[in-house]
This record gives structure tokens, C-alpha cells and sequence, in this order.
């Protein structure tokens, strides 16, 4: 009987403390929302270092960001890369990129939504660049990630492909190569693949 009695006093003191601190919540919420503004929501470490590397962002002028969500929506934006120089010049190439809460100790998820002849980028916009993978560490930034993908414009690498037939004729005949970028880029056919226009 006197378990018993001490069990249903503590069961009761934890619902009474539970019931305390539900109201705690609710006050300041409504205390919050009373003053006017929108309840403010606690960012997570990655969103506050994302926030950083996005406000030192110091992009060429033929790289341009863009935040198709909204601003609110930091960790999903896009770059768009037009080279000025290379087989690409004059092309323009957009670039998703998603930014997980745990940045940045992962690297951000960039995918190319360009179709776009590249032996570093396969036709699903799956994107070869080593600083995304296993050559990525903390100390890198949006910035660091941007500047890859420009250096893939400019210096397209035929030894660590996504698309083997495009790193194929880069390497066997860089010529064919370029006349393949520029029907891929007016938008044609290379081979039996069909790409869009991006110039």
C-alpha cells in the first residue's frame, strides 16, 4: 500500500511538472507572437555557417546565385555559370545545390540542371568534382565548391569521368570534342542524345 502510495504521488508530481512546463512553452509563445513578430525558429549550426559562407561570397562576374524559394530558404539555392572563356564560353549552366543541417561536415549535394556534353557531368546532372566527394573537409566553403565547377568550364578533366564517351573524344580528339560542345550548346544532337540550347 505504501509502494503504491509512492508510485501515484510521483506519477501525479511528473504529470503536474510536465503540465508546468507545457504552460512555460505556451506563454512564451504567446508572448512572442503578442509582441507582433512571427515565432522566431533556431537555426542549426549548418544554416548559421551556410548564412556565413553565402554573405562572403565573392563570385566572378559570369556566376550569378539565385534563391528560387525564397531568401527564408538558405540551404536550397542555385549558381548559374556562364564561362568566358574555354569549349564552354558563352554557354550558361545552372547548378542546384542543397546544403544538409549538418554542413559542413558533408559536403552540400550540386547537381547541374543544364543538360550540358561534359566528361565531368553525366546527363542526369550528376557532378564529378572531387572537393564533393572524398576529397571535402570542413574548412572548404560555397565559395571553394563554386570555383570547382567554374575550373570544370575551363579545364574539363578526361581521367576522372561521369560521361566516358565525352572523356573519350576529349582525349582522342580534342577538336571533335569542341565541335561536340558547340552543337551540344546551340542545341543538337551529339550522337543519338539530344541537348538543349543553353547559349
Amino acid at each position: 500500500m505504501i509502494v503504491y502510495l509512492i508510485v501515484s504521488i510521483s506519477l501525479s508530481y511528473c504529470r503536474a511538472m510536465i503540465k508546468l512546463f507545457k504552460i512555460k512553452d505556451q506563454k512564451r509563445e504567446d508572448a512572442a507572437n503578442s509582441s507582433g513578430r512571427a515565432p522566431v525558429k533556431k537555426q542549426s549550426a549548418g544554416e548559421l555557417r551556410l548564412h556565413k559562407d553565402i554573405s562572403e561570397l565573392n563570385l566572378p562576374k559570369s556566376t550569378v546565385i539565385s534563391f528560387p524559394n525564397g531568401k527564408d530558404d538558405l540551404m536550397n539555392f542555385e549558381i548559374s555559370i556562364r564561362p568566358d572563356e574555354g569549349y564552354y564560353q558563352g554557354g550558361t549552366f545552372v547548378f542546384t545545390f542543397q546544403v544538409s543541417p549538418s554542413y559542413p561536415h558533408e559536403p552540400p549535394k550540386v547537381k547541374c540542371k543544364t543538360k550540358v556534353y561534359h566528361p565531368n557531368i553525366d546527363l542526369e546532372g550528376n557532378v564529378c568534382l572531387n572537393i564533393l566527394r572524398e576529397d571535402w573537409k570542413p574548412v572548404l566553403n560555397i565559395n571553394t565548391v563554386i570555383y570547382g565547377l567554374i575550373l570544370l568550364f575551363m579545364q574539363p578533366n578526361d581521367e576522372d569521368p561521369l560521361n566516358h564517351d565525352a572523356a573519350a573524344v576529349l582525349r582522342d580528339n580534342p577538336r571533335l570534342f569542341e565541335t561536340n560542345v558547340r552543337r551540344a550548346m546551340a542545341g543538337g544532337y551529339v550522337g543519338q542524345i539530344y541537348f538543349p540550347r543553353c547559349i
